[in-house]
């Protein structure tokens, strides 16, 4: 995962169930977060803003990884969208301009 920044533009890993769908998220992030090459971002778009609040069991994992060095980045435009912009309880608020140098730099994968 090094060299890589991890979009996620919702608060679900695939379609479908939305239960299963957030599960196979965390789990994703759980895995993610115990590798060595950690990605250089995670940035949070759309829906994907409320995986860095205590709505989200993500929230946690997304935490320990800023621990570890990663920037955690939502999305200015999409966090005050939803109302969430005072909620994050990880990583910090940033924009489109962020992500464009970032993807410019790094390969993206994107979670949705």
């Amino acid at each position: 995962m090094k060299n890589k920044v991890i979009l996620v533009s919702s608060g679900q890993l695939g379609r479908g169930d939305q239960v299963l769908g957030e599960n196979v998220l965390e789990t994703f992030f759980t895995l993610l977060k115990q590798r060595e090459d950690l990605p250089v971002a995670v940035f949070c778009m759309n829906s994907g803003v409320f995986t860095m609040t205590e709505e989200s069991l993500v929230s946690v994992h997304l935490k320990e990884m800023e621990d570890k060095g990663v920037d955690i980045l939502a999305c200015k435009t999409c966090a005050d969208h939803y109302g969430v912009s005072e909620k994050l309880t990880v990583g910090k608020i940033s924009g489109m301009a962020d992500f464009i140098e970032l993807a410019a730099k790094y390969e993206v994968l994107t979670i949705s």
